[in-house]
């Protein structure tokens, strides 16, 4: 199988890369950046911007699936910047696949699409959209979703798949971020850090993506729907942070502040940032208080029924391989 991977350089799409090179499939990556790494695994690396929809369109020319996986992600910053890369790519994406007749299109979304602010225990595809998005990087995911589901027919078979804070030994933005707030004792748990969420090791986020390309066929049930990816093993926020935090040789994080001082701080942030024209990211905003004073876990039967997936490597063994690669550093 030839496959095109957007945003094979980075850390979600560089797993799903070495997983199809190990089966022997052919790959090309596109990306903004250079990825000498991958060249030397024998990776055609074809460098463009997503918005670049010629560019996109022959990158795909010959490939039997394509996994969308790059995207702005982030809490702050320009609307247009994040509709560009997100909405704008992903037309270019699919307009690419239809126009290399390719058949198969797997789309890396995210839970956030359907977080409206309160707590999720439990959900399942079928929450809806909500009317509106305290941060444009769910707000653009959703109508990226949208095109990709609305996309799905019998020239093209689509599936969207919503991974939840992937993590895993090469992060470069969750494990990084956490341990330079710990060090710079900026860190702080949210409500103490009681609420249960969902993540999904990095490995487990690649397999089910490769899981979706196989499942894709006329008349599967995975077509032109989205299924949420975890480990199927929700943890108190606190438990995921200071795991984290152990894997890094420090100390557990102690200090919380309340959810309503949270969302008050990113309110007031937010604020200060337009206000000054800042644009590098606030260390609060609304949308990310709300993402950890809430709860947000999902049921995984869908995804098991329909793609067969089973995360591979339990939370346990992710710590133990996480606090491994750490010690390398």
């Amino acid at each position: 199988m030839k496959a095109l991977v957007t945003g094979g350089g980075g850390f979600l799409g560089g797993h799903i890369v070495r997983k199809l090179l190990a089966r022997g499939d052919t790959v090309v990556s596109f990306a903004r950046g250079a990825y000498p790494e991958l060249a030397a695994m024998g990776v055609k690396v074809v460098r463009g911007d997503l918005s670049d929809a010629a560019a996109v369109s022959a990158a795909a020319r010959g490939c039997d699936v394509v996994f969308h996986v790059a995207a702005k992600a982030g809490a702050w910053g320009a609307f247009d910047t994040y509709h560009q890369a997100n909405v704008v790519g992903t037309q270019s994406v699919i307009d690419a696949c239809r126009a290399q007749d390719v058949p198969k299109l797997v789309y890396t979304s995210t839970p956030s699409v359907v977080h409206a602010g309160g707590d999720i225990e439990g959900g399942d595809e079928s929450l809806p959209y909500p009317d509106h998005f305290e941060a444009h990087y769910p707000a653009t995911k959703a109508e990226a979703e949208r095109l990709v589901r609305a996309a799905n027919g019998d020239d093209l078979l689509t599936v969207s798949l919503r991974p939840h804070l992937v993590w895993g030994p090469g992060d470069n933005h969750l494990m990084p971020r956490i341990v330079a707030r710990a060090k710079a004792g900026r860190l702080r748990l949210v409500g103490g850090g009681a609420k249960k969420v969902d993540a999904v090791y990095v490995e487990n986020a690649a397999d089910a993506h490769l899981l979706a390309a196989e499942a894709l066929a006329p008349g599967a049930a995975c077509a032109g729907n989205a299924y949420f990816v975890t480990n199927a093993d929700p943890r108190p926020q606190a438990e995921i942070v200071n795991g984290m935090l152990a894997a890094a040789g420090l100390p557990p994080c102690e200090k919380s502040i309340s959810p309503k001082v949270a969302y008050a701080v990113g309110w007031a942030m937010e604020a200060v940032w337009r206000l000054t024209g800042r644009e590098d990211e606030p260390l609060m905003t609304r949308f990310v208080a709300n993402q950890l004073a809430t709860a947000h876990w999902y049921r995984t039967e869908n995804i098991e029924r329909d793609l067969g997936y089973r995360p591979a490597v339990s939370m346990e063994q992710g710590m133990e391989r996480l606090a491994a690669a750490w010690a390398e550093r």
